[in-house]
């Protein structure tokens, strides 16, 4: 008896990089359609809704005035938080301590606990302006940022695997050029970011510098994607719903499973960053993990063009705190130019407020209680820009964390 046997090979990437090529999308989806018309007449994945609707469904056109997102502080409000800064440097606390009893702001506080209902309950978004940042130093601004955000959303999330609960988002590609990472992240270059999302719940920037030109952040909400791809290509719903495998770059395991998209509890929430699926830089897609389909390769295209459809352009200004929920909107970035006299300079915090929190989905769950597991005296707070730190160690359903402390 002869036995056949046939060798099975991985499938090939498709030709998809980190940058959208609108021409491939195009190509791509007449060909996919070409070869099975009916992907437009397949049903939503089950439980989905055909369409949502709510305050953080809407278009760019729908704000015609950054004063519909943008909130001034006035002189009484900024003496305040000066107050709050000198109370807590009174109380000589690491700076893990800051929260808002540490850091009291009597008439502010309502204000901002409000606004930090608008980011689950409303739009998704608002622009605290301004803080006057060059009266301070670096440890200042970070008591300020961290202070004034403990009313927005309580709980700070680690950012690297030694605790850091702050980042710095400004180019590196010079500074750091001896340390690997920065060019494997856009957050680290002058380049373009495509429409993504971070971890955690929500996404704080406090901006020092601006650049010479460009830099402009976009803002897309999901809600408004999902409604577009679910009423034009339901198929790619379910395939954004599907597990897709997330590439950790070297980390352990090799890349983890799990959907791009999902409904909780009444929210459409998009969990997704590009670069995962395409590489970027140096950091190239690592081999021998299983490769995109067609199908998501498409489905990555989509999200990205839609997203910059309805996208809204917010420009910073030196000392603004922007916020945004991670869950239910998409954000990007235009490349810039710095110079000598302007550098683009932001300082990031991943928050989250356990009282208005959305239901976090369950394949979400185990990177949610990493990332919101460090104590105050775990918590650090690097002051000068540095590459971030890599975790190359699984992780565990639920375990404490182990970062370093520092003041």
């Amino acid at each position: 008896m002869t036995v056949n046997i046939t060798a099975t090979t991985a499938e090939a990437q498709p030709d998809i990089a980190y940058h959208p090529d609108e021409a491939k999308w195009r190509a791509r989806t007449a060909r996919r359609l070409a070869e099975d018309p009916t992907l437009p007449k397949q049903p939503l994945p089950e439980g989905f809704p055909e369409r949502v609707d709510g305050p953080i469904v809407w278009e760019g056109k729908d704000f015609t005035h950054e004063d519909q997102w943008v909130v001034k502080l006035t002189e009484a409000q900024l003496q305040e938080i000066d107050d709050a800064l000198k109370h807590f440097k009174s109380l000589n606390e690491p700076l893990g301590h800051i929260s808002r009893e540490t850091f009291p702001l009597p008439t502010l506080a309502p204000v901002l606990l409000q606004l930090g209902g608008e980011l689950y309950s409303g739009r998704g978004f608002f622009v605290l302006r301004t803080i006057p940042v060059e009266k301070y130093n670096r440890e200042e601004i970070a008591i300020i940022y961290c202070g004034i955000s403990s009313f927005v959303g309580s709980a700070r999330g680690k950012q690297d695997v030694t605790g850091a609960v702050i980042a710095h988002i400004k180019d590196l590609s010079i500074s750091h050029a001896h340390e690997k990472g920065h060019k494997g992240n856009t957050a680290y270059t002058t380049d373009k970011q495509v429409f993504h999302t971070d971890v955690g719940d929500l996404i704080a920037l406090i901006c020092l510098s601006t650049s010479e030109e460009g830099g402009t952040s976009r803002l897309c909400s999901g809600g408004r994607i999902y409604n577009e791809i679910a009423a034009t290509r339901p198929d790619l719903i379910r395939v954004l719903s599907q597990p897709w495998p997330h590439d950790s770059f070297g980390g352990n395991p090799g890349y983890t499973n799990k959907p791009l998209i999902y409904w909780e509890d009444g929210h459409i929430i998009i969990q997704y960053t590009r670069r995962l699926f395409t590489g970027y830089g140096e950091q190239t897609r690592t081999p021998h993990i299983p490769a995109i389909t067609e199908a998501q390769a498409e489905a990555l295209d989509t999200l990205q063009f839609v997203a910059e459809k309805y996208s809204l352009a917010l420009n910073f200004q030196k000392g603004d705190i922007q916020y945004i929920n991670s869950l239910g909107l998409l954000h990007a970035r235009d490349g810039f130019r710095d110079s000598p006299e302007k550098t683009r300079h932001l300082i990031r915090l991943w928050l989250r407020n356990d009282e208005l929190a959305w239901k976090t989905p369950e394949p979400l769950q185990p990177n949610w209680r990493r990332l919101y597991s460090v104590g105050p005296d775990q918590q650090r707070f690097p002051l000068d820009p540095e590459v971030r730190k890599k975790d190359n160690n699984p992780i565990p359903p639920a375990a404490p964390s182990t970062s370093v402390s520092a003041k």
